[in-house]
């Protein structure tokens, strides 16, 4: 497979068809985000997420980001959501801030950890393409599409994989650069800013007066 689409032609829908139907058939396929492109495949699928690691080089135990649609989806799968966490949602997503969450217990995946970290990194990205496909497809296991230690890739052509180990690549063009997204920790113990990208810590501090900085 491996077949390229081109998302700046055609109908959305469709794209985002093809996308589902290669995701539920278990394939990892190419997707633009807001700032470079990455790997998707369904979060459930233990054998496909393991495949995706694979494909990047991950070591043992590393465990992929996960994308949902909206904070609905979200509390499905954390544990703990308190009224900060929340509002830093409200407040920054969709958008560039993933928060490192506890996750459900019981879920019925292995994002590459074992389910050992008890610990999951989410975020609703606000790429346009992305956030229709979440719509359909419900939580999605992602990582950067290129190799561990390589630059994030702004186009299709800076994927260095065989077109064979990727059931399909949605193509929106070259991405414009931008900054990394802004990480958070949080716990019962508090909220931490592990990584300042494109969301402050001024921003932080304002919903969250409280947040440190490490």
């Amino acid at each position: 497979m491996g077949k390229e689409i081109d998302l700046k032609t055609g109908e959305l829908s469709r794209h985002v068809k093809k996308a589902v139907e290669a995701i539920s058939d278990g394939y990892i396929i190419a997707i633009p985000l807001e700032h470079s492109y990455a790997f998707a495949c369904d979060a459930f699928k233990h054998d496909t997420v393991r495949a995706m690691h694979v494909l990047r080089g991950d070591p043992l135990f590393t465990a992929a980001q996960v994308l949902v649609g909206n904070q609905k989806t979200a509390q499905g799968v954390v544990r703990q959501i308190t009224p900060e966490i929340a509002a830093l949602m409200k407040k920054f997503w969709p958008g560039m801030v993933s928060m490192n969450l506890r996750p459900q217990t019981g879920l019925s995946w292995d994002l590459g950890d074992a389910n050992q970290l008890d610990q999951i990194s989410i975020r609703v990205p606000k790429s346009k393409f992305a956030k229709a496909l979440l719509a359909e497809t419900g939580p999605l296991a992602v990582g950067s599409a290129v190799r561990v230690g390589g630059s994030a890739p702004k186009s299709l052509s800076d994927i260095s994989v065989l077109d064979s180990e990727l059931g399909l690549q949605f193509n929106n063009g070259n991405l414009r650069k931008g900054p990394a997204t802004t990480v958070l920790e949080a716990d019962e113990t508090g909220i931490r800013v592990l990584r300042i990208g494109a969301v402050s810590l001024e921003e932080i501090l304002n919903i969250v007066p409280e947040a440190t900085a490490l």
